[in-house]
């Protein structure tokens, strides 16, 4: 969790990951910045994100970006 945390750190500081959950409905991150995480989540976990796992809610929190990231590395 904590490596998630930190890439999304690199986009947004200033943002509170641990208790913000509504990343994609508030526009926290916009398109530009979901293509630069996803980028460095299949780098750093080695994961493959298809067009299909692209919705807001594998990407409106810290948490569920890391549900993510686990449930394709176990696939």
């Amino acid at each position: 969790m904590e490596d998630v945390i930190n890439i999304l750190k690199g986009l947004h500081p200033e943002v509170d990951y641990e208790v913000e959950t509504e990343l994609i409905d508030k526009r926290i991150l916009d398109s530009f910045d979901i293509v630069t995480l996803v980028g460095e989540l299949m780098d750093e976990f080695d994961v493959e994100i298809g067009a299909e796992h692209m919705i807001p809610e594998n990407f409106n929190s810290a948490e569920a970006i890391y549900d993510l990231v686990t449930r394709l590395a176990e696939e």
